[in-house]
């Protein structure tokens, strides 16, 4: 099985329709986010059943697919990477994957390339061999998806009962211009929340008054509508 393989596998299911569609979805437009990336119109379900079918390409090899020009060849990549990663529990191969998806980060240019990979790569990669100037390097980029990598990673740590450096980082992008920040933080504190709620109520305590209204809306999705309407209006 070769990334080249794999192409070809994902260019006989392209359905022009669907990507017209997709491509409106996900602002390819003028202006828009996306709006040089170019679609085959593959549902995300089929990118999964490709990368189950062409599992174990090497991870130097998926680059091929990562820097690909089509958006859903990336994403089989970055699965790619993803699945090898979590069945290959071997420093050294994870130690690669780290760095590649680092080093070809510029490719991973769409808020659904970086919340299907950033988490279950450099999450569980900085638990065990932290890297703190890398992180806010990107937290602090020009760049709205390596500040998206850089929120989306602290997800892992979420997950198994570790937020610190969610509250950190979503204190650092209060005052970020971008909705999809607004988004991703908002959704951080959210799942941050769900797993310590008075750290939450804390965390807002602080900051709702001046939180982007998308990011405080994110953020408290899962407490009663009362305290919502209270946080809303705290702003």
């Amino acid at each position: 099985m070769t990334a080249h393989e794999f192409s070809k596998w994902l260019h006989e299911r392209r359905d022009p329709a669907r990507a017209v569609l997709v491509s409106r979805f996900f602002q390819v437009f003028p202006g828009g986010y996306a709006e040089h990336d170019q679609f085959l119109g593959i549902a995300v379900p089929m990118v999964r059943e490709g990368v189950k079918k062409f599992r174990g390409i090497p991870p130097e090899q998926a680059v091929v697919l990562v820097r690909s020009p089509w958006h859903e060849e990336r994403l089989a990549g970055l699965l790619s990477w993803t699945d090898t990663f979590a069945r290959n529990p071997v420093e050294s191969t994870q130690r690669e994957i780290a760095r590649l998806y680092l080093t070809h980060r510029g490719s991973i240019d769409n808020w659904d390339l970086v919340d299907s990979s950033s988490h279950l790569i450099l999450g569980p990669w900085w638990e065990t061999h932290p890297d703190p100037e890398m992180f806010w390097s990107l937290a602090n980029s020009s760049v709205v998806w390596e500040r998206r990598i850089a929120v989306l990673s602290t997800f892992h740590g979420i997950r198994n009962g570790r937020a610190n450096s969610c509250w950190e980082i979503c204190e650092k992008l209060l005052d970020d211009k971008h909705d999809l920040i607004h988004k991703a933080t908002g959704w951080m504190l959210r799942e941050a929340g769900k797993r310590d709620m008075e750290m939450l109520r804390e965390f807002l305590h602080l900051h709702a008054h001046h939180m982007p209204r998308t990011m405080l809306r994110y953020a408290i999705e899962k407490l009663d509508l009362e305290e919502r309407r209270e946080w809303m209006r705290s702003r």
